[in-house]
């Protein structure tokens, strides 16, 4: 499958990197981080459930039936620390194209960054035709929006990369990823970025590295399927109120829509039709 820029998985030989960090090096950064930084990092706020979302679209609202529809299939890393906290689902109404707005508790790096957002949002978008079938894939990649013609794949499928929570269609290709974001780099960077990683978990629980070769890092193997998982559905094209109650009001505020040059226009979700 061929993404405009997208993600391989390879058959090369594993081969493990140690298990542990140095024990002395580990005290002695942690020693150090907690003189010069202490309460420095920002904490999660995130609603408890039940959330009251006033827009809120009624589970049998056929918009909503279809949002559930058409929601993806997440595949994660088994090793993968952080939860998928929150899910909104954001219909556009004016073009065929549903927004998730997915919000994980952390990520791995940064966190103890003073004024930094304590949380990760990421973005998936899905085109879709008159029937309510998938037609197209955006995928949120390090400030890239990755496109896929999914017209041919079924349902929706999304790899998670471990700890930054990047998202790519199901197998894509890796050698299409942008050329300063390829994954084999922000592998090596979870290794370069081990005092970064150390940092972070002064201010909340985390990982000390992940401690397993490349192979292990592209493995996708965990399923979460987000059609039962919908904190709420929404019909506009500014979500950022519907955000702000069910993922608190410091969230990343990510782009909300793809380009629009690039997506199929309708009339409204179209949603009358689908069966």
């Amino acid at each position: 499958m061929r993404a405009s820029h997208g993600a391989k998985l390879s058959a090369a030989r594993t081969q493990y990197m140690p298990d542990k960090i140095p024990r002395s090096a580990r005290m002695a950064l942690l020693s150090l981080a907690a003189l010069l930084l202490p309460g420095c990092g920002p904490r999660a706020h995130i609603p408890p459930r039940p959330v009251t979302v006033p827009a809120a679209l009624a589970a049998d609202h056929p918009a909503a039936q279809l949002a559930r529809t058409l929601a993806p299939t997440l595949y994660q890393n088994p090793r993968e620390w952080f939860p998928l906290e929150r899910t909104v689902a954001v219909i556009h109404p004016e073009r065929r194209v549903i927004a998730y707005h997915l919000l994980w508790r952390d990520d791995v790096h940064g966190s103890w960054i003073p004024f930094t957002v304590p949380t990760d949002q990421e973005i998936a978008w899905v085109g879709y035709d008159s029937t309510g079938r998938a037609t197209n894939l955006w995928t949120f990649w390090h400030g890239t929006i990755l496109m896929t013609d999914w017209r041919h794949h079924g349902a929706v499928e999304l790899d998670v990369q471990w700890g930054k929570h990047g998202l790519l269609p199901r197998r894509v290709i890796e050698s299409d990823l942008p050329a300063t974001k390829k994954l084999n780099g922000f592998y090596l960077f979870t290794w370069l970025g081990l005092p970064d990683i150390w940092l972070g978990n002064l201010t909340r629980p985390g990982p000390w590295c992940f401690c397993r070769s490349y192979g292990s890092y592209r493995e996708y193997s965990q399923a979460i399927p987000l059609a039962d998982r919908l904190d709420a559905v929404v019909l506009t094209d500014d979500p950022d109120e519907t955000l702000k109650a069910v993922f608190g009001a410091k969230y990343s505020r990510k782009r909300a829509w793809p380009d629009f040059d690039l997506v199929p226009a309708g009339q409204g979700p179209a949603v009358g039709s689908v069966q």
